[in-house]
């Protein structure tokens, strides 16, 4: 499982690079993502009204946090990486550009989380962007011709998913995940929807090719990539998870090869090279510092330890389940500083 969810994550995610290339070949950025999440949404509120257990307890400022947190983490991460892609950047390009979140969310989750960020872990950040910078020059040396400021939209984007892995690892009320994700499909169908309405970009382009890409895009990126993120950033924590992200760049080239034809030489294999060394060390770095942990029950987190050693327990996002009530007593240990970002954040999305 330890594998099995990470590599599922990376594949589903880089599948979303690709998509957006399949679907930017007949519509806007703006068509794709309409009709993306609007019937997602439309199918996800059914569901919610059929399950109203979930929504117990859920006030309005933590609808309003989800609805925040899906504008970032949804709609202006995704308008970016398909805007990018309808002006030139090649999929990989922008899967390189996305692959410096890890170095950016490792560097805040000190000062922001109280999260400690190993020496070992620097060193596999390091390689992780040392193997990310490989692909990037092999890209950039067969020159796109791709206007400059066009490689900055994905940059914003990748700081808007920044900061809702932050923000969402701040809150302090836990909310049910097929609750979360429905607020933020609903909230990405509605940006995109006036986004379309408002620019005459409503309709779908006939033809099978561009439902076949939102199919795609629904069920390996939504389900796959968004869903998994926040179910590993959950368990594993936003360093660990974040260095994933040096793997989307090298894997979405090699899926740009085999699948549309793109060039893949020694010096991108290199680069996927480093990055997986780079996951590596920060992975064992990670579970080397954890406490052992006691018998996990099924699909949740694992409960607080019957030893001394500090309790595995800690706040996660709304991709995964319910996190443990636990938290630091008079008489008992805090959480491990890697593992928690809610003992020593205030309640918060």
């Amino acid at each position: 499982m330890n594998i099995l969810l990470p590599t599922a994550f990376v594949f589903c995610w880089s599948s979303g690079f690709i998509g957006a290339k399949l679907g930017a070949g007949g519509a806007s950025a703006v068509t794709v993502l309409m009709w993306r999440f609007l019937p997602l949404a439309l199918a996800l509120l059914v569901i919610a009204t059929l399950r109203t257990k979930a929504w117990r307890g859920l006030t309005a400022r933590d609808a309003g946090r989800q609805a925040l947190i899906g504008v970032l983490s949804q709609s202006g991460y995704l308008l970016t990486v398909f805007s990018a892609i309808q002006l030139g950047v090649a999929s990989g390009t922008t899967a390189l550009i996305d692959g410096v979140q890890p170095l950016v969310a490792g560097a805040l989750a000190g000062p922001l989380l109280h999260q400690h960020v190993s020496r070992r872990q620097w060193l596999g950040l390091s390689l992780g962007m040392g193997g990310v910078a490989l692909v990037t020059l092999a890209d950039a040396a067969a020159g796109s011709g791709v206007v400059w400021w066009a490689y900055l939209i994905p940059l914003i984007g990748m700081l808007s998913l920044v900061a809702a892995t932050f923000l969402e690892s701040r809150t302090g009320t836990p909310v049910a995940p097929t609750t979360s994700l429905t607020i933020h499909c609903l909230t990405s169908a509605v940006v995109f929807t006036a986004l379309a309405l408002a620019t005459g970009q409503a309709v779908p382009p006939a033809g099978t090719a561009f439902w076949g890409a939102i199919t795609w895009l629904v069920v390996l990126s939504t389900f796959g990539g968004y869903g998994l993120y926040w179910l590993l950033l959950r368990r594993s924590g936003v360093t660990e998870v974040n260095t994933l992200m040096f793997l989307m760049a090298p894997v979405t080239a090699v899926w740009g090869a085999l699948m549309f034809g793109e060039p893949f030489g020694p010096q991108t294999a290199l680069g996927l090279t480093v990055a997986l060394a780079g996951v590596v060390i920060v992975h064992r770095s990670g579970r080397a510092r954890r406490p052992a942990p006691s018998v996990r029950s099924s699909g949740s987190s694992p409960p607080p330890s019957r030893t001394a050693a500090p309790p595995a327990g800690h706040r996660g996002p709304p991709g995964g389940c319910a996190p443990s009530p636990t938290s630091p007593g008079r008489n008992r240990p805090a959480p491990h500083p890697e593992r928690s970002g809610r003992a020593h954040g205030p309640p918060g999305p």
